[in-house]
């Protein structure tokens, strides 16, 4: 009887070890003010072509608009000069 309970304390202290040591892996939720949060959000612009968002740094200028890609840049301005 007595290794029985000490087997199930044993066992329960494996237990609540096993939980708590789960725990310390995870990624911490960012405070309120440090640097992630306080970072300015990023600039959004649409594709003129198929209209996907994307930031404006990654954006390509052309004539009427920015563009997600070369190719989409392309298509577009060569519809408006068939047009004109």
């Amino acid at each position: 009887m007595k290794y029985l309970i000490l087997v199930l304390v044993i066992g329960l202290v494996a237990f609540l070890l096993g939980f708590k040591g789960r725990g310390s892996g995870r990624a911490k939720a960012p405070k309120s003010g440090s640097g992630a949060s306080s970072k300015a959000p990023l600039e959004m612009v649409k594709c003129a072509e198929c209209g996907m968002h994307l930031p404006e740094f990654e954006a390509l200028p052309g004539r009427g608009g920015q563009f997600c890609s070369a190719p989409h840049r392309d298509r577009f301005e060569a519809r408006q000069r068939g047009g004109q």
